[in-house]
């Protein structure tokens, strides 16, 4: 097999090579939900130009509850909770096996570690201003650069890379038909339903409780019943009863009650899904289903809910602009402090929930 660049000019690392002869390619990402939600979109465009191209994804084990049944895709499953071994169990998984393309999308040490037990002649990674924690080292060519892209844009890169013309994103995650039947018995077809999936990955990133709570009151009062969604952490049942306590509705609380799958498949039946900066925001966007994110802490133009970037309610420009005065920021930079959520008001959710819910 021959990889061709679509320019004569091979000292061009950048250019993209096209894969009509090539028979493998290795995805690595491993982490985290929102993550592979892009990334999904990215690997099914390379499927649309590429159908007869075998694909293996390296991803983590979490991951992986939500994507194994992702069509055309061999998942090796990558166990970080294993420690140093999880890197032998992978080189172990991968003895033998040689792939025409690696694309190496995670920036991180962990990855780029993992990275070495792929064996691939053409390694992908990102632009070298963005190739941090090693990953410089073991690529050897890289995505075009991107000023202010977001997060799924960035990924739809490695499908340019490799000839992919057509980046319009879409995705198909299959859910098996107990999962479907599951929210479909908890929703039926034309219930109004606000989702709150209420928790993100670190406390900070969380809204206040009784403002979740005036917000389930409020779609509560419009006929909507407000279902509240999560993992089975103790921060996120903490929070859903902090929630429940606060509101003066009766709320149906699901948190930790339900697989990936299941939720995936609620998140389908839900109205508006309510979030933070979260997996399950993205998750919803892969449904089609209309999403209210809420942002202090990071860009929502890098890390927000794709296609519902106009419902974002944010106050991360007015934050990051204090805390950087007079200077360019970053695109990526993050706010710090434990009180930025607190600058989000009920009000101007209100006003984008009603905006949603006005549409048919």
């Amino acid at each position: 097999m021959s990889l061709s660049t679509s320019s004569d000019n091979q000292n061009a690392k950048s250019n993209s090579i096209d894969l009509s002869n090539a028979e493998s390619l290795c995805l690595l990402r491993l982490s985290a939900i929102g993550d592979v939600c892009h990334a999904v979109a990215m690997v099914q465009a390379i499927q649309r130009r590429y159908p007869q191209l075998k694909i293996t994804w390296i991803l983590g084990k979490v991951e992986y509850q939500l994507l194994k049944h992702l069509e055309g895709v061999e998942f090796v499953v990558f166990d970080k909770s294993q420690g140093w071994r999880s890197y032998f169990n992978l080189k172990q998984a991968l003895k033998g096996r040689k792939f025409d393309v690696l694309l190496h999308m995670q920036i991180a040490l962990r990855a780029t570690i993992a990275s070495l037990a792929i064996s691939a002649k053409t390694r992908i990674g990102f632009d070298r201003f963005r190739a941090k924690e090693g990953q410089w080292l073991v690529t050897n060519r890289h995505i075009e650069p991107q000023a202010t892209p977001h997060v799924l844009e960035g990924f739809m890169g490695f499908a340019k890379a490799v000839g992919v013309t057509d980046l319009t994103p879409s995705w198909n995650i299959p859910v098996p038909a107990i999962d479907t039947e599951f929210a479909e018995t908890l929703i039926p077809s034309n219930t109004r339903v606000l989702v709150i999936c209420a928790a993100a990955s670190k406390a900070e990133r969380n809204w206040l409780p009784e403002r979740y709570a005036a917000v389930a009151d409020y779609a509560v009062a419009k006929g909507y019943r407000v279902i509240l969604c999560g993992g089975p952490t103790v921060l996120e049942r903490e929070l859903a009863d902090n929630i429940q306590s606060a509101a003066k509705s009766e709320l149906e609380n699901q948190v930790g009650k339900t697989t990936l799958l299941q939720l995936l498949a609620i998140l389908k039946q839900a109205s508006v899904v309510l979030a933070p900066d979260t997996g399950p925001a993205h998750m919803a966007v892969t449904q089609g289903t209309p999403v209210i994110g809420l942002y202090a802490h990071s860009n929502p133009g890098r890390t927000g809910p794709y296609t519902c970037l106009d419902s974002v309610v944010s106050v991360y420009d007015e934050v990051i602009a204090q805390q950087n005065p007079d200077i360019a920021i970053p695109w990526g930079k993050r706010a710090k402090g434990g009180d930025l959520m607190e600058r989000i008001d009920v009000e101007s959710v209100i006003v984008q929930l009603n905006r949603l819910l006005d549409q048919p």
